[in-house]
């Protein structure tokens, strides 16, 4: 027995056929209906009462008054509130005095680790090894001294930046790119510089070069290249290099400087941070 076909529904074709099927023009399911015109009420009430139609400086903020931004700043201030003993506590200690301290040392390496991560990580990579132009936390090779006072300054006033008067601050000569060395002698002091801690590139110019080295570095570096503290000039002799130790990047360096910046903390950072991550750093294996 053959199958019927379905009854069709008088509700009319939308006027479209195709291969002799027309499309008619079904209305949708009640249900979905309704459920259409409750979202568009919901959608409606939830603009009034919550944040929601941009505006030029900021969105609606709604009958409610709720913001996300408010609750987590709700949230910050009630963390802060918790850990202001422990922050006072920080601030008010001798630096040396930390580590002799568990709980205030605890604090300061747990606390110091996350402002590391938030703002330092970038540049010294998340776990302080640093990079190229970027100097390792984890060594015991400081430009301006490792202990934690030290530490506590640099972070403090930066080094070479131009918003804070006590930043820390060296400058090499450009000795080729300011012509204060002929191209030749500036060959022969990195020859000389590489035979300090490995083997340079043209033995035959070693000589020479430590005469240019006496004349023109030791005044910095001192006259054996184990460098000054107190005037930010490395080490050349511990093969440890900030930008590379070959003999195209020394040349490089001699002939046109480098000028490494890092800001001062002091500006963004509270006291309490500026000492917790101080004491992250030291505590990393490098610190003196």
């Amino acid at each position: 027995m053959a199958k019927q076909p379905q009854k069709k529904q008088d509700h009319g074709t939308t006027g479209h056929e195709w291969d002799g099927i027309e499309e008619l023009n079904t209305p949708l399911p009640r249900w979905w209906l309704w459920t259409w015109y409750a979202c568009i009420v919901w959608a409606i009430l939830y603009s009034v009462a919550y944040p929601a139609w941009p505006g030029i400086k900021a969105a609606t903020p709604g009958l409610l008054g709720w913001s996300t931004r408010a609750n987590v700043q709700t949230e910050i201030d009630m963390a802060e509130a918790r850990l202001a003993p422990m922050n006072v506590k920080l601030e008010a200690a001798d630096l040396t005095a930390i580590a002799g301290d568990p709980e205030l040392q605890t604090y300061a390496a747990s606390a110091g680790g996350a402002v590391f991560k938030t703002w330092c990580a970038q540049c010294h990579g998340s776990g302080a090894a640093g990079a190229k132009g970027y100097p390792n936390l984890l060594d015991d090779d400081w430009l301006w001294g490792g202990d934690i006072e030290a530490i506590h300054t640099t972070v403090t006033h930066g080094i070479r930046n131009t918003d804070d008067d006590d930043a820390r601050f060296s400058q090499m000569p450009a000795f080729g790119r300011d012509e204060l060395l002929e191209p030749v002698q500036i060959d022969q002091v990195v020859n000389f510089v590489m035979s300090l801690s490995d083997t340079p590139q043209d033995p035959t110019m070693v000589a020479e070069g430590a005469v240019v080295f006496e004349d023109n570095c030791a005044a910095c570096h001192m006259e054996d290249g184990t460098g000054d503290r107190a005037q930010g000039a490395p080490d050349l002799t511990d093969a440890i290099w900030l930008y590379g130790g070959d003999f195209a990047t020394l040349k490089t360096t001699v002939s046109n400087a480098r000028f490494g910046v890092m800001p001062n903390w002091n500006t963004r950072l509270s006291e309490a941070e500026i000492r917790a991550v101080s004491a992250y750093v030291h505590q990393l294996g490098g610190g003196e």
